[in-house]
């Protein structure tokens, strides 16, 4: 075999494929508690002193290198909220957000056990508050409905005639979801809300679930 077709063979062979120009990756956990009245999730204000500061948001954070979207997830809820990753039970990971930005986002969906959510301390420097809200109110609950368009802005002096392609040629455009849902005068939205929505759809569409509600 001819050693480019070795070296392409190591590279790609049992290759766990990607995004293609992936710039980052981020990792959060979407964390479920048990309350008096169901499931809730457990979400984060971020501290005023971030970037995105005020925002509500899954604990999480950038992936070190050679890290799985679990180990991160893990790490920083541990970091964030001091739940130790012991006391979190992890269900699965939900399919991810590749952002136009050029960035995956690994949610990975864990219980928090009873002793987890009362040792609790969250970071200063990173959250602001904490709060749960049941999932049955997204599911009873339609959210907000906004989005906005990805639209091309192609250079004046694109090589079309190079390329073969007329100079009306229709650029590929794309649209970006925005649900948002108010619960307790916070604003779930966004890629949180995005993930929020996956997760409660899974369990109120199993045909499991649906045999034993009353």
């Amino acid at each position: 075999m001819r050693e480019e077709l070795k070296i392409l063979r190591r590279r790609f062979g049992g290759h766990t494929p990607s995004l293609l120009g992936e710039k980052r990756r981020y990792a959060v956990l979407c964390p479920l508690v048990e309350r008096e009245d169901g499931l809730h999730f457990l979400y984060e204000v971020r501290s005023r002193t971030l970037s995105q500061g005020g925002e509500v948001c899954f604990p999480g954070g950038r992936m070190e290198p050679g890290e799985s979207p679990e180990e991160c997830a893990l790490r920083e809820t541990e970091e964030e909220l001091a739940i130790p990753a012991r006391e979190i039970t992890l269900l699965g990971t939900p399919d991810f957000i590749s952002n136009q930005a050029g960035f995956l986002l690994r949610p990975v969906l864990g219980l928090v056990s009873p002793r987890g959510f009362a040792a609790m301390q969250p970071s200063p420097a990173e959250v602001e508050t904490v709060f749960t809200a049941p999932l049955s109110f997204f599911h009873d609950t339609p959210p907000q409905a906004w989005h906005y368009d990805l639209l091309p802005r192609v250079p004046e002096d694109f090589p079309y005639e190079a390329v073969g392609i007329p100079r009306d040629y229709a650029w590929a455009r794309g649209r970006v979801d925005i649900p948002i849902w108010y619960w307790q005068g916070h604003a779930v939205w966004g890629m949180t809300a995005r993930l929020t929505a996956q997760v409660v759809r899974a369990l109120y569409d199993d045909e499991a679930y649906k045999k034993e509600e009353p």
